[in-house]
C-alpha cells in the first residue's frame, strides 16, 4: 500500500472519528445548553420511586408533590411497575430506584430474598375499607360457617394486600379454610376477575378491593363478611428507602419527607383539590373516586411520630405501633406457611425501620405543623383496646350479628373453678394480640363446660368462667366494660367430636371460653 492510498485511509477514519464525536457530543451539548441557559439549572437530580396505582400512594406522585418537589431543586420520577414486589424489592437492592412503596407484609416477604436492602422510615396510610372478604350469603354466613367446610370455593389475587387479609383472618379466627390448597383456592389476576366469578356463582367467596368491593355489595345476596374498615394496624402501606441513599443524600430523604407531609395536610384541608386531582389521573366515575377514597385513611405526621414510630415530646403520649405491626405480620406470615420462621435478621424488628428522619423532622419543627412543648400533656391516641362503646340492652346484644370466633388456646381451669391461674392469662394474653386488630367489634365471652353434671351448677360454673376473663380484659387491658358481654351455655353447646377421638379428648375439649366477635347491624 503506498502513502497516498494510507494517507486517504488514515483521513477516512479521523473523519469518520471527527463525525461521530460530534454526533455524540452535540446533543449532550445542546442538551447542556438548554439547561445552563434556563431554570433546569437549579434542578439538583432525579429521585426514582417504584409504586402502583393503590388509591393510598396517590399523594406521594400527585402533580402537587411532584411541582413542590421541582421548586425545591429535584425532579420525583415515579415507576409504575404494577405492583412487581419481587422486582421492585430487587432494583433497590441493585441501586435502580431510591425509594419505593409497599405493605408491610409484601416488605417482608419479599425483601428476604435480598437481604432487606431498604428500611421503613414512614408509614403512608391504611386501609380502612380498600379490602375485603365477601361472600354468597346463602353459603357462607360469617368466617365460622366455613370451619370443617371442603365445599367452598374462594378466589383471590395471590401477593395481594387483600391476600394478605386472608392469611390474617386464618390465623386470627382460626379458619384455614378462607386461605385454601387444592381445588378451592381459585388464583385471580386482580380484583376484578375474582368479583366477576362470585357474582356468576363460580366461587363462594372472593376477596376483593376497591372499588370492586362497593360493585359487588350492589348485588343481592353479597354479603361482607369481614372488611379492612373494622381493622386496625394490619394492612399498612410504608415508604421504603434505600440504605445506601439514606446514608449518602439524608439530607434529600428529609426533604421529600417534609415535602410529602406538606402536600398531604394540604389535601386534607382542600379534599375538593385532592378529588380533582385524582379524577385527572384515574379513569373513573366521581362515585368510584369517592369509594376508593374513603377506603384508605392517610397517615399524618403527628401519627407517623406519636401513634407509629414512638416520637413525642417528654411526658407525651407515643406508640411503637409500626413495631407492633411488623411481629403481628411475621406471626400471621408464618402460620400462613410462608416462612418456617421469622425471616428478620435476628428475629430484630427495628432492624427494618428508621425513625431518624421523623425525629429530626420533630426536633427541628416541619413547616406547616406544630410540636408540642416539653412537659405539655396532651391526651394521646386512643389505644385501640380502649376504645368507647355505648351501652346495650339485652335484646340489642341478641341482633348483633357474629363475625368470627377469634383463636384461643384452651384455658384450663380446675375442677369447680372460676380462678384464672398465670398461664390461663398468658392465654388470654395471646388472644389479645390477635383483638388488637379489630377495634371496632364487640366481644361475647361464651364460656363452656362438659356435658355430665348437674345441669344448673354447670350453667352457673361456664357463666363465672366467662366473667372472669371479662374481669381480666377490663382491669388489665382497660377494655369497655360496654363493649363485653360474659355468657355461659354450661354444657348446652357441645363440640362435634372428631373422628378416631377418645373419650377423653372428648370430654377435655368440651370445657372452654370462647371470643366472639360481633358487630352491630343498621
Amino acid at each position: 500500500m503506498n502513502k497516498k492510498t494510507l494517507g486517504a485511509i488514515l483521513l477516512l477514519l479521523l473523519s469518520t472519528a471527527t463525525i461521530l464525536l460530534i454526533w455524540y457530543l452535540l446533543p449532550r451539548f445542546l442538551d447542556r445548553e438548554q439547561k445552563t441557559t434556563s431554570d433546569a439549572q437549579k434542578i439538583k437530580g432525579k429521585i426514582h420511586i417504584a409504586y402502583d396505582n393503590w388509591i393510598g400512594y396517590f399523594p406521594l406522585c400527585s402533580p402537587e408533590m411532584k411541582s413542590q418537589m421541582r421548586r425545591s431543586g429535584w425532579l420525583l420520577v415515579c415507576e409504575d411497575d404494577n405492583a412487581d414486589y419481587p422486582g421492585r424489592m430487587k432494583r433497590l437492592e441493585e441501586g435502580e430506584i431510591d425509594l419505593a412503596v409497599a405493605t408491610v407484609d409484601s416488605f417482608i416477604l419479599n425483601a428476604k430474598a435480598v437481604d432487606y436492602p431498604a428500611t421503613i422510615t414512614m408509614v403512608i396510610d391504611e386501609s380502612k375499607g380498600g379490602d375485603a372478604i365477601l361472600a354468597r350469603q346463602e353459603k357462607v354466613a360469617s368466617l365460622d360457617a366455613l370451619k370443617g367446610r371442603n365445599d367452598v370455593k374462594i378466589a383471590f389475587t395471590p401477593g395481594s394486600p387483600s391476600h394478605f387479609l386472608a392469611k390474617a383472618a386464618a390465623e386470627h379466627f382460626n379458619v384455614p379454610e378462607i386461605h385454601p390448597y387444592g381445588p378451592n383456592r381459585i388464583e385471580t389476576e386482580g380484583s376484578e376477575k375474582a368479583r366477576d366469578k362470585l357474582l356468576s356463582g363460580t366461587v363462594d367467596v372472593a376477596i376483593l378491593w376497591e372499588p370492586d368491593v362497593s360493585k359487588a355489595l350492589e348485588h343481592k345476596g353479597i354479603k361482607k363478611i369481614l372488611g379492612t374498615e373494622d381493622t386496625e394496624r394490619l394492612i399498612v402501606d410504608i415508604l421504603l428507602v434505600r440504605r445506601q441513599f439514606a446514608k449518602k443524600q439524608p439530607e434529600t430523604v428529609k426533604l421529600l419527607m417534609n415535602t410529602y407531609f406538606r402536600v398531604l395536610k394540604k389535601y386534607r384541608e382542600d379534599p375538593n383539590l385532592l378529588r380533582g386531582h385524582v379524577k385527572d389521573s384515574i379513569s373513573l366515575p366521581e362515585d368510584k373516586i369517592d369509594s376508593m377514597l374513603r377506603g384508605v385513611h392517610w397517615v399524618s405526621f403527628t401519627e407517623n411520630c406519636e401513634k407509629w414510630f414512638g416520637i413525642a415530646a417528654p411526658g407525651n403520649y407515643a406508640d411503637e405501633g409500626l413495631i407492633d405491626t411488623i411481629e403481628s405480620t411475621v406471626r400471621i406470615l408464618t402460620s400462613a406457611g410462608d416462612f418456617a420462621s421469622n425471616p428478620i435478621p435476628d428475629g430484630d424488628s427495628y432492624r427494618l425501620t428508621s425513625s431518624t428522619f421523623l425525629e429530626e423532622l420533630f426536633t427541628e419543627g416541619i413547616s406547616g405543623f406544630t410540636k408540642p412543648a416539653a412537659g405539655l400533656q396532651q391526651t394521646g391516641p386512643i389505644n385501640s383496646l380502649e376504645a368507647s362503646f355505648p351501652a346495650l340492652n339485652e335484646s340489642a346484644w341478641d341482633t348483633l350479628q357474629e363475625v368470627g370466633t377469634l383463636k384461643i388456646d384452651p384455658i384450663v381451669f380446675q375442677q369447680g373453678s372460676t380462678e384464672l391461674g398465670i398461664l390461663d392469662k398468658q392465654v388470654v394474653d395471646n388472644a389479645v394480640e390477635r383483638l388488637r386488630h379489630y377495634p371496632n367489634f364487640r366481644v361475647i365471652i361464651k364460656g363452656h363446660t362438659a356435658t355430665r353434671g348437674d345441669s344448673i351448677e354447670n350453667l352457673r360454673l361456664s357463666k363465672d368462667r366467662a366473667e372472669a376473663v371479662s374481669r381480666y380484659l377490663e382491669i388489665t387491658y382497660n377494655i369497655n366494660q360496654n363493649r363485653v358481654r360474659a355468657v355461659g351455655y354450661g354444657g348446652e353447646k357441645p363440640l362435634s367430636r372428631q373422628a378416631g377421638e377418645s373419650q377423653r379428648a372428648y370430654d377435655y375439649r368440651l370445657p372452654r371460653v370462647e371470643l366472639v366477635l360481633a358487630r352491630e347491624v343498621y
